[in-house]
């Protein structure tokens, strides 16, 4: 079971450790005549790494804790003993993460890979002792150099949720029902408008070949939403990485609830906020054929939609009715989209 209390967005500052101080020692040992410089290199500062994690699938964790520093570098000692580095620090994310300076707005990295490893903030460099200044003409030198400041970055981190399938539709048009049906994911379900105030995922499991795959229950957009009206703005980013979409209509709405008319609705919110997203795989689920009338209703509008190119089913999230086969479509669809896809390793970068 995969439920999300989604925070998909936080402005964190990130510090590598700072280097430590080179030391200014001499070597000073019975019948051991002109010792000569023995200050060891400071130990580098630790680095800030940014992980990309499966396991994770909210930036809840950053809402309490917004500061991280690396360690620092030990200082070195005499004797050439050089100080100690220090430990990277590792700050694990989720899949789909992006990261942007938060001054400057520039997008620095996008994380869209598991195990994908970035350098947020490199650590200092040790400072260098005075044995690394001796030279034939100064054999004592009494200069070290100090370690460097680790860089020190405030970032904006952005969860942009990676779901095989993206639910969309009205507020109320049974989405959240659907993903209980299909999955063990138990959201909110309530006979009122925007009853979902966040994405939620729900995994999906098959008997067969089929692999299993993520579902994700996207608020309710209504007109207006690539504007910012009702809660779209907010999250129809969260789509953009789906391969299919599901459009899940009302088939018993009349009026302005019009299944045409709503599918429509949607469809323009979805296309003005990114053109590109009308081009991915879709299907048309067209729900609550268990209410009184929706059933015949639904047989005329299959055949309307499916003048118009859409590919429609008929489907029932309250008893089930035609869900089975709307999954079995839907990943027969991921399955062909999967043979396409080049297997990518994980990697480190440095921002």
């Amino acid at each position: 079971m995969v439920i999300v209390l989604l925070v998909d967005r936080a402005i964190i500052t990130v510090k590598g450790g700072d280097g430590g101080h080179g030391s200014i020692a001499f070597r000073r040992e019975k019948f051991i005549p002109y010792g000569g410089p023995a200050g060891g290199d400071g130990g580098n500062g630790g680095d800030i790494i940014i992980e990309a994690a499966a396991s994770l699938i909210t930036l809840r964790d950053f809402r309490y804790k917004r500061q991280y520093q690396a360690p620092r570098g030990a200082h070195g000692e005499g004797d050439k003993r050089y100080g100690r580095s220090g430990d990277h620090l590792t700050l694990r994310v989720p899949v789909g993460t992006q990261i942007f300076d938060a001054d400057s707005g520039e997008l620095l990295f996008d994380l869209t890979e598991i195990g994908q490893r970035v350098v947020a903030a490199a650590g200092g460099r040790g400072g260098r002792g005075n044995a690394r200044f001796a030279t034939p003409t100064d054999r004592a030198p009494r200069r070290a150099e100090d370690g460097r400041l680790g860089e020190e970055r405030k970032l904006r981190l952005e969860l942009k949720l990676i779901a095989d399938v993206g639910l969309v539709g009205l507020p109320n048009a049974g989405k959240s029902s659907l993903l209980a049906r299909v999955s063990h994911a138990t959201p909110k379900i309530a006979d009122y408008p925007f009853t979902t105030l966040e994405p939620n995922l729900g995994l999906v499991e098959l008997p067969g070949d089929f692999r299993p795959f993520v579902v994700a229950d996207i608020p309710g957009l209504i007109e207006g939403a690539h504007e910012g009206a009702g809660l779209g703005l907010k999250f129809l980013r969260h789509i953009e990485r789906t391969r299919v979409l599901i459009y899940v209509v009302d088939a018993a709405g009349e009026g302005e609830d019009d299944p045409i008319r709503s599918l429509s609705t949607v469809q323009r919110e979805v296309e003005l906020y990114d053109p590109e997203l009308l081009g991915k795989p879709s299907l048309v689920a067209l729900n609550k054929i268990d209410l009184p009338d929706a059933r015949e209703r639904a047989v005329v509008l299959s055949e309307k939609l499916t003048a118009l190119g859409h590919e429609v089913l008929a489907v029932s999230a309250a008893t089930g009715e035609g869900v089975e086969r709307l999954i079995q479509r839907t990943a027969a669809i991921l399955a062909g989209a999967d043979a396409d896809l080049p297997e990518k390793p994980g990697h480190e970068q440095s921002l």
